[in-house]
Formats: C-alpha cells, structure tokens, sequence
C-alpha cells in the first residue's frame, strides 16, 4: 500500500482508491441508453452522476495544484443541476475522463504536506464546527464519492441490473 507524506491522509488513501474501484464496478454493464434513463423525471441519470464524480475529482486535482481542465465542467461542476436541453458525454468519455485525472489526483494526494493540507481554502459553508481548508475540503470530495457511488448503485437496482460486484482489479492502482 502507497503511504501518504501526511499521516493525516492515512485513511483518505485508502477511500479514494476504493471510490476508483467502486465507480467502476457500479457503472459495468450499464448500457450508454440507460445510463440516460431518469426515474418518474425526477432523479439525475446516471451519466450525470458519474460526470459529477468525475468532476469531483478534477476540483480535488485543482485544489491540490493540478491545472487540469474537465473537458466536461460546464455540465457538472459545483454540482451543476441536470439540464435536460444539454447535451451530455457518454459514460465511455466520463471513464476515460476518470481514467486520465484519478492517477494524476491520487500521486498529489501522497505528496501533500500537513503544510498544503492546512492552507485555508474557503468553500463557502460558513459553518462553525468545519474549518475550510484543503484538508477538509478533500474530507468533503471523499463524502461526495461516497453519496454518488451510493446514488449509481441505487440507480442500478432500478434499472433492472444485479447490484454491485465488489470486484478489485489489482491493476488498478489509483
């Protein structure tokens, strides 16, 4: 297992690296025609929940000092409300999309420093008990895979596939 620089990202490691196992696992065998499928129009479909996983992950790289751009930020980020007259990616795009900035996220998640970590970031929350810093802010982008992994799943289950195999492909590394 890689070891962080902070010992503060001990157990953030080891979550982001199930989240990339997790986000693909939910997303096998989801067909690109159901990946668009809403429920009653009232939930997000799935291309959008993983756009906004992906993107989550492009705002974590940006945070840490990486400058690279979502090709698809106009559509998700800040968790950009579903708009039925956009057009969105294929999930094909968004796995490739993962695929190029999570190895990229994860090498900046194990070269951070307390010192990085501390650095004020202001997130707009405004809540006493919650310092806004990068550390924290990280602590939220894990929580937000989390809820989307969850949403994907559920999604899955209604749209008529098994639910998620909890498979580890040893390969992936990030």
């Amino acid at each position: 297992m890689d070891t962080p620089v902070s010992k503060q990202l001990n157990i953030v490691v080891p979550a982001y690296r199930w989240h990339s196992q997790t986000f693909l696992n939910v997303l096998d065998g989801i067909s690109e025609q159901n990946a668009f499928k809403r429920i009653d129009e009232k939930t997000n479909h799935v291309v959008w929940m993983a756009g906004n996983f992906v993107n989550t992950r492009y705002s974590l790289g940006w945070v840490l000092g990486l400058r690279e751009e979502d090709p698809y930020s106009s559509l998700f980020f800040q968790a950009k409300a579903l708009d039925e007259n956009l057009s969105y990616p294929s999930l094909q795009q968004l796995k490739e999309s993962f695929h190029k900035i999570s190895l990229l996220v994860y090498q900046k998640l194990l070269a951070a420093t307390d010192e990085q970590l501390e650095k004020k970031f202001p997130i707009g929350m405004d809540v006493l008990f919650f310092e806004e810093n990068i550390l924290n802010f990280i602590g939220m982008s894990i929580g937000r895979a989390d809820y989307l992994c969850g949403q994907m799943g559920l999604m899955r289950r209604i749209l008529g596939y098994a639910g998620v195999k909890y498979n580890v492909d040893e390969a992936l590394n990030y």
